[in-house]
């Protein structure tokens, strides 16, 4: 009945989609990509009308609120949402709602984010994004029954508040987004992260129906949803794109056990390091906001190959002997490659993406992290058998120390619709982390299904994940998990 349940709710979706386009849709330009319409400092489409007063200006991205005849001062506002269908096979000893169950259903909101920025003047940029993330019955928002009862009235929160300053811009002279300098700073609550472009990702243009997560280090641990409190500096030396920043880390508090494995607890009160670079060798990528694309879909020809890291003293800490505490740094270190470029024919709009990373994460001895994103399940207590060392649900082992290869590619077929594009998709990982006693492999694939590009997305994805014992930490079976994402995008 599940699995009959996610059928049903995917084809529902689609005849949504289906019904939601005119003979007018077309494929989205590859620069109006990423969590944000990537526009060059002072710069703002065409207007259908001047207007010397404040006016809602005509855009294919988003809502745009002129200030002056020339541009420079305005207000761009964005809105999205991505909602999930899911048939979860749980991990063994999991109970939903007090029920065992070896596989569950569910339906929710991963995503929903308002997004504004804007210029006083050509160098003076403030940017705004609040939303709500992993809503569902049972995650997201209260506990217990009633009107503030489990699932309910998640959080709507801030996500970025920054302000950035221009210190020069050549690029501004040029149309191209490559081989010119810039120097950009700001300050306030970024995503101006450093360690990989996976760590940089748009979760709108996402080549997979949803990141593998491990590529935030310290995500919802030291950071708000990625984010920090920090200054930030970045722009382009010719082809090379960097972004650094100094932050301060939330407070983290964990309590080591003795002679067990590192946990989170920054009491040193370092702060944190961040950079990451990267060099276009082809087409130049526009970096207005923190975001990077996950596709072009053939509008563009791309080859970065990059590297990053993240620096933070004294984030972890052990308990070697009783009230005996010792503090560790987090580094992790990233290398990546980023390859998008059309193939064949231009009018089959045909394209191929590849993106692959490696990271090095060092977090203090043993520390290991799980997380079963939107988790419905709880311990059934009921329940003798083998339990899996990540809990309940469908919570998986995410990062630790040691090392992580992840690679994703896909392949946008021959165009055969206005009105629809279709990318099948595969995503692999390899987690090599020492507090376990076997590698462990993870498997995604998939389709997206583009009815208005990035706009209106439909995503199906089926995840394999290994789970290893309590107590030699091998891996003793697999679980998989079905997924339906949809995404609105204005």
């Amino acid at each position: 009945m599940r699995i009959l349940f996610f059928v049903i709710s995917v084809c529902f979706l689609s005849i949504q989609i289906a019904q939601a386009q005119d003979d007018t849709t077309s494929h989205i330009p590859p620069d109006k990509l990423g969590e944000a319409f990537p526009l060059k400092s002072g710069k703002i489409p065409p207007a259908k009308t001047e207007a010397s007063s404040p006016k809602l200006v005509s855009a294919n991205n988003g809502l745009y609120f002129k200030f002056n005849e020339s541009g420079t001062q305005y207000l761009k506002m964005n809105i999205w949402l991505q909602s999930w269908v899911r048939a979860i096979e749980n991990n063994p000893g999991t109970a939903v709602n007090g029920q065992p169950q070896n596989w569950s259903s569910d339906a929710g909101i991963r995503r929903m984010r308002i997004q504004l920025y804007g210029q006083t003047s050509k160098r003076f940029l403030l940017m705004m994004q609040v939303g709500m993330n992993n809503q569902s019955f049972a995650t997201g928002g209260g506990t217990g029954t009633g009107a503030n009862g489990a699932g309910k009235k998640a959080p709507f929160f801030i996500h970025d508040a920054y302000s950035q300053f221009t210190i020069f811009d050549e690029s501004a002279k040029s149309s191209s987004a490559a081989g010119n300098n810039s120097l950009y700073i700001g300050t306030g609550l970024h995503s101006w992260n450093g360690v990989s472009r996976l760590t940089n990702a748009s979760t709108i243009s996402l080549l997979t129906a949803d990141a593998p997560v491990f590529n935030w280090p310290t995500v919802e641990v030291s950071d708000q949803f990625t984010r920090q409190f920090g200054v930030f500096a970045k722009g382009n030396i010719d082809r090379l794109n960097y972004r650094v920043s100094i932050n301060k880390p939330f407070m983290t508090s964990g309590k080591p056990t003795i002679g067990g494995p590192a946990v989170d607890n920054n009491r040193g009160n370092s702060m944190s390091y961040n950079g990451y670079f990267d060099y276009q060798f082809l087409d130049g990528e526009e970096t207005p906001n923190a975001f990077f694309a996950g596709s072009y879909y053939g509008k563009k020809k791309v080859f970065n190959v990059g590297a990053g890291f993240l620096h933070a003293p004294k984030g972890t800490m052990t308990q070697p002997s009783k009230n005996v505490y010792l503090s560790h740094a987090i580094t992790t270190l990233g290398a990546d490659i980023f390859f998008d470029t059309p193939v064949g024919s231009s009018s089959k709009e045909m394209s191929f993406t590849l993106y692959s990373v490696w990271y090095n994460y060092n977090f203090g001895p043993d520390y290991l992290r799980t997380t079963g994103v939107m988790n419905p399940g709880t311990a059934d207590t009921s329940y003798t058998g083998l339990k899996a060392l990540e809990g309940f649900g469908n919570s998986r082992i995410l990062m630790g120390t040691g090392n992580i290869w992840y690679t994703q590619t896909a392949f946008t077929l021959p165009k055969f619709s206005d009105k629809l594009r279709i990318q099948p998709y595969i995503a692999y990982s390899y987690k090599n982390l020492k507090a376990l006693n076997q590698p462990g492999n993870y498997y995604n694939a998939g389709a997206n299904f583009l009815f208005d590009g990035n706009h209106v997305k439909l995503s199906l994805e089926y995840g394999s994940r290994p789970l290893y014992t309590t107590t030699d930490r091998k891996i003793f079976k697999r679980a998989g998990e079905f997924l339906a994402s949809i995404q609105f995008w204005l």
